[in-house]
């Protein structure tokens, strides 16, 4: 059976936390591991995550164990990097304060996309709906994935949320995220886990449905222009520097017909 490793990075997120810790105690697949990295929160996030432990604890039937750790840290990408040296699943995904589960079967689904006995696919990978602070439905995610992914896709954008992107743990560990960047090191790392899987011809398996409610205005979002510079410089470093400007013009175009 497929054991999922789900990591939580918090930071003083005690506003938008508990829905995320439920939607992960709700799951009914009974093989996940809950890493949650707290980078030593000032409000109420430790105490909500004690809390949690705790009630999972009561629960007899527990389906999955928590590994809690709250410490200062470097910056949200060098406390992934803690999650995932600290992973012991078969894949894992990252989601943070406020991103939940769509619903309570939403692992199991992902989980089935796998034939007993089969080789484990690179990556597992899904759609995504967004939502506001009080988890409240806002919109389809703008970039869909596609049903045929590849490391070049994300020539095109980001087309696959990061919560939605579930990397076999040890092609993940292989990649930890480059903390050169400080706001895209997220795609950087996408890229770098998919080259991986085709390097040993493993696939990227297409998941054709909901598999995550990503909260809006993520580090990106409120870094919108910093943001877009990193993604650039990310793009030319694995597609090169004409490809990447050929395509950023592209982006600017489209941007202008779709308004």
């Amino acid at each position: 059976m497929i054991t999922f490793s789900v990591i939580t990075c918090t930071y003083d997120a005690s506003s938008v936390l508990q829905r995320t810790l439920d939607s992960v105690l709700m799951q009914s697949y009974q093989n996940v591991e809950h890493l949650i990295l707290d980078g030593a929160s000032h409000d109420n996030t430790v105490t909500m995550i004690k809390e949690y432990i705790a009630k999972s604890d009561d629960i007899q039937d527990a389906r999955h164990r928590i590994i809690f750790t709250s410490e200062p840290d470097n910056g949200l990408y060098d406390a992934m990097n803690k999650g995932i040296n600290k992973t012991t699943g078969n894949y894992l995904v990252f989601l943070n304060a406020g991103d939940v589960f769509p619903s309570s079967s939403t692992l199991e689904t992902i989980a089935n996309m796998v034939g007993e006995g089969e080789e484990l696919p690179g990556v597992l990978y899904g759609n995504t709906d967004i939502v506001d602070d009080n988890g409240t439905f806002l919109r389809h995610r703008r970039l869909s994935p596609p049903s045929h992914l590849n490391w070049r896709s994300f020539m095109f954008g980001m087309l696959v949320c990061h919560q939605a992107f579930y990397a076999r743990t040890d092609i993940a560990k292989r990649n930890n995220y480059d903390l050169h960047y400080k706001l895209s090191a997220d795609i950087d790392w996408c890229i770098r886990v998919m080259k991986d899987a085709k390097r040993h011809n493993l696939p990227l398996r297409y998941v054709n449905t909901v598999v995550v409610n990503y909260l809006d205005g993520g580090m990106s979002i409120k870094n919108h222009k910093e943001s877009l510079k990193e993604r650039y410089h990310i793009m030319c470093r694995h597609y090169g520097f004409i490809t990447t400007t050929l395509m950023h013009l592209w982006f600017v175009i489209r941007g202008i017909l779709q308004k």
